[in-house]
Order: structure tokens, then sequence, then C-alpha cells
């Protein structure tokens, strides 16, 4: 059997993890064309 199969670091479903990062890479974009919209309106 493979050493690392034995000594897993991370417990955790795989599935949570890639739903995690999803939404936190929405969130930070979000949050990064919300800057970009009140700096137009106030630009304008």
């Amino acid at each position: 059997m493979n050493e690392f199969r034995k000594d897993i670091q991370s417990k955790t479903n795989d599935v949570i993890d890639s739903g995690l990062g999803f939404v936190f890479s929405f969130v930070f974009f979000f949050v990064i064309f919300f800057i970009g919209v009140v700096f137009s309106v106030i630009g304008q």
C-alpha cells in the first residue's frame, strides 16, 4: 500500500473543500466588482 495512504493529512471530504474554495473565490471577485462599482458611481 502507498505510504501516503497510511498517513492522511486531512480527513475531511474533498467536496466540502472544493465547495468552500468556490464560495470564497466567488465572494472575493464579488467584493472586487463591488468596489469597482462604488468607484464608478462616485466618479460620475
